[in-house]
């Protein structure tokens, strides 16, 4: 049994909340890196209403390339001393995917974005850390030239001394209210490894539902748009997938973040025109309260409709359906934009708590 603290160092951290599935969940996020400033702020702001302790090596807003260069040392040094009392030391990291995204930029490697893959596994690989996280779009898994670069990274990872599991994962397993696919690849040290087998890597230990079983329920069907309507969860589906189960545990309508939602300056009546659960299109999609969401992603003039109201989605809204704790909010001066985008791009939180449990689990066990 390894009973040794977890120590992580988090890079393209967004607003955080797959970290704060880990440090909710027996793991101590002790560094931070975040590019966008305005997601930087609102990570520190989250955490200080949620009275979470600052990471002890801070904050860094800023490139993650400075850390294979100029800041290599620092970053050394803060491992050598995080693991001074016997802790192991781990990355988790989402590099920024449009470029893998098939509704983004799909530029893949050779994008901007698509390059920071490239510099997060070089920094594992450089620093060497006791095992790590990767996470990202399913395009990068799916789509053939992309899946040819995930398999060089996998592979120059491998040359560096690293076993792998990987898995194609649906948040909607996890008990979160969307479709949304992500790649998850964990990987540790070999010397780490001991008497475990990677191949064993419980990666459904701490799902609730599988895909198939979530697609054979009976959901409901598109009806016409009814303002302020109410209606009663259908029998036979689970109440805890759908969308207005979370606004309800969320409390959105009195969440601090509860009116936080763009005012259409024109189209009112067309947005009147579309049936609650009709999600076909690429931009006017309105939400089945009794349904799960489409991935949470606005970007691209997709539009995302209340399912009984005349509106966007609030950011409290959007939050919820990323499955949120309820005391988590945004600061009250960022921008809609930002807002917005910060909770696209981040990792439902129910699926970043059962990645870290199983991580964890995996950790403290010899198989």
């Amino acid at each position: 049994m390894i009973k040794r603290k977890l120590k992580i160092f988090s890079f393209f951290s967004g607003s955080g909340f797959l970290d704060l599935g880990f440090e909710k969940n027996g793991f101590e996020i002790v560094f931070v890196n975040e590019f966008h400033p305005a997601f930087m702020n609102a990570y520190k702001y989250s955490r200080k209403k949620m009275k979470i302790n600052e990471p002890k090596y801070g904050y860094f807003n800023g490139d993650i390339n400075e850390f294979l260069s100029n800041r290599k040392d620092e970053l050394q040094q803060w491992m050598q001393d995080a693991r001074k009392d016997g802790s192991l030391v781990g990355f988790i990291g989402g590099p920024p995917c449009p470029d893998f995204s098939i509704a983004g930029k799909n530029k893949g490697r050779d994008g901007d974005n698509g390059k920071l893959s490239l510099s997060y596994t070089n920094l594992i690989i450089n620093m060497k850390p006791d095992f790590f996280l990767f996470e990202n779009v399913k395009g990068l898994w799916r789509t053939a030239r992309h899946r040819a670069f995930y398999e060089e990274l996998k592979q120059n990872i491998s040359s560096a001394g690293y076993v792998m599991t990987d898995r194609l994962t649906n948040a909607l397993e996890y008990g979160a209210p969307q479709d949304r696919d992500r790649i998850l690849l964990f990987g540790l040290q070999e010397c780490i490894l001991g008497k475990r087998d990677i191949q064993a890597f419980p990666w459904e230990r701490h799902q609730i539902f599988t895909l198939d079983e979530v697609k054979s329920f009976s959901w409901p069907d598109t009806e016409p748009f009814c303002k302020d309507s109410k209606t009663n969860c259908p029998e036979g589906i689970p109440a805890e997938l759908t969308v207005e189960y979370w606004f309800e545990k969320n409390d959105v309508e009195n969440h601090p973040n509860g009116k936080d939602h763009f005012i259409p300056r024109g189209g009112l009546v067309r947005m009147q025109t579309i049936y609650e659960g009709d999600v076909s299109k690429k931009s006017y999609k309105r939400l089945h309260r009794w349904r799960y969401s489409p991935t949470v992603a606005y970007g691209n003039n997709e539009v995302h409709l209340h399912p009984y109201k005349e509106r966007r989605l609030s950011a409290a809204e959007a939050m919820a359906l990323q499955s949120l704790p309820k005391e988590f909010e945004l600061p009250t001066e960022m921008t809609l934009t930002d807002k917005f985008k910060t909770i696209g791009n981040g990792v439902p939180y129910v699926l970043a708590r059962g990645v870290a449990k199983t991580i964890l689990d995996f950790m403290e066990n010899e198989y």
